[in-house]
């Protein structure tokens, strides 16, 4: 992803949409929610999100 103002914007903007639907999060567990969000938004497109989810779980990883 690109590292000039519009892309930490954006990040910004859609961690922001995705931590809504939480109402509240622990500030203890703020940061685990925040590098959730990093990784979906580095990894966006669904196909690749579902992919690694299912090697997580063959490995129990998950």
């Amino acid at each position: 992803r690109q590292n000039h103002i519009n892309g930490i914007e954006n990040f910004w903007n859609q961690a922001k949409r995705r931590l809504r639907k939480f109402n509240g999060i622990p500030k203890e567990h703020f940061e685990l929610y925040l590098k959730e969000c990093e990784w979906r938004f580095n990894h966006s497109e669904i196909k690749v999100q579902i992919s690694i989810l299912k090697q997580l779980v063959k490995q129990n990883l998950f």
